[in-house]
């Protein structure tokens, strides 16, 4: 049985009783709370979301701190693959991809078949339907040596995530006066990746957050950063402290969710009208559940 956050719940409070609650996978909203308290959400009373994502792959174990789907539990995303998706085998595996006979489709996930990509110097490695590309490309200024940065794009080429490593260690930022927003923590699930812990850290958890702005804006990727104090916040990190030497890391479609002004170009962000709009990509859209499934995958070399 899933279990509703109140809306203002920090994600630090939030992830923490996920990670503590076997058998939960997911952390959903309260749309009806949530509708009390900001104007312009909706409920559908069709109640949690649940983790649409399957487990990783035969190769790569399902990481110790996340826990199992629960008995009898049926996942939201088990509709079949939306039109126009590549059957398995109908794309080549980009450089440095390796295909996975054992990286097989699981309950939730919607791909026909997985592959797994690691880079030449098996560093990093994640899982990824067949027919998705991975590129990489020139890491950013000011990234420590051996930095890498991978896009991730579906098979139509459309632009999904971006791992990044080596990236400088970095401080928040203090918010502004007056610039906080109310911020939702729509899905969080504990996953074992190497981190630095420290004053403003939790233990790392794949997530979903919505940011209100002039909509509300979401986005998902791993984290082990605070977003805020009180459910608000000005901007949420899609950021890993990482080892001591190593730099930090991102693997989400954003560096950082902000809320956005009107005149400001929304993608990659995700833009909803509602909270319910929400719950709803996160509960039975196929993108969610096959980016989720990637995200937990990621394995890196300490």
């Amino acid at each position: 049985m899933t279990r509703t956050a109140p809306f203002g719940e920090s994600d630090n409070a939030m992830m923490r009783r996920a990670a503590l609650r076997p058998g939960v996978l997911r952390s959903g909203i309260a749309l009806a709370m949530a509708a009390a308290a900001l104007s312009g959400c909706s409920s559908d009373g069709k109640g949690a979301p649940v983790w649409t994502a399957g487990s990783s792959a035969a190769d790569n174990p399902t990481p110790s701190g996340s826990a199992s789907a629960t008995p009898g539990a049926t996942p939201s995303g088990s509709a079949s693959a939306p039109p126009g998706a590549t059957p398995s085998g109908s794309a080549s595996a980009p450089p440095g991809a390796t295909p996975s006979g054992s990286a097989s489709a699981t309950p939730g996930s919607t791909a026909a078949a997985w592959k797994v990509f690691s880079d030449p110097a098996k560093t990093v490695s994640f899982e990824v339907p067949q027919d998705w590309i991975v590129q990489s490309v020139t890491p950013g200024p000011g990234t420590l040596p051996g930095a890498l940065k991978l896009d991730v794009k579906d098979a139509k080429g459309g632009y999904l995530a971006t791992l990044q490593t080596g990236l400088p260690p970095q401080t928040a930022a203090a918010c502004p006066r007056g610039a906080t927003r109310d911020y939702v923590v729509v899905s969080s699930v504990p996953v074992d990746v190497p981190h630095r812990d420290g004053e403003g850290t939790i233990d790392p958890h794949v997530v979903f957050r919505v940011i209100k702005g002039y909509k509300y804006f979401g986005s998902y990727g791993i984290t082990n950063v605070v977003g805020g104090t009180g459910g608000k916040s000005c901007g949420l990190q899609n950021v890993v402290r990482g080892p001591d030497g190593k730099g930090d890391y991102s693997f989400g479609d954003l560096t950082v969710l902000r809320p956005l002004a009107p005149d400001q170009k929304v993608a990659p962000a995700k833009a909803f009208d509602t909270l319910g709009q929400a719950a709803k990509y996160v509960n039975e859209g196929s993108e969610f559940a096959n980016v989720q499934r990637m995200l937990m995958s990621l394995r890196i070399k300490n």
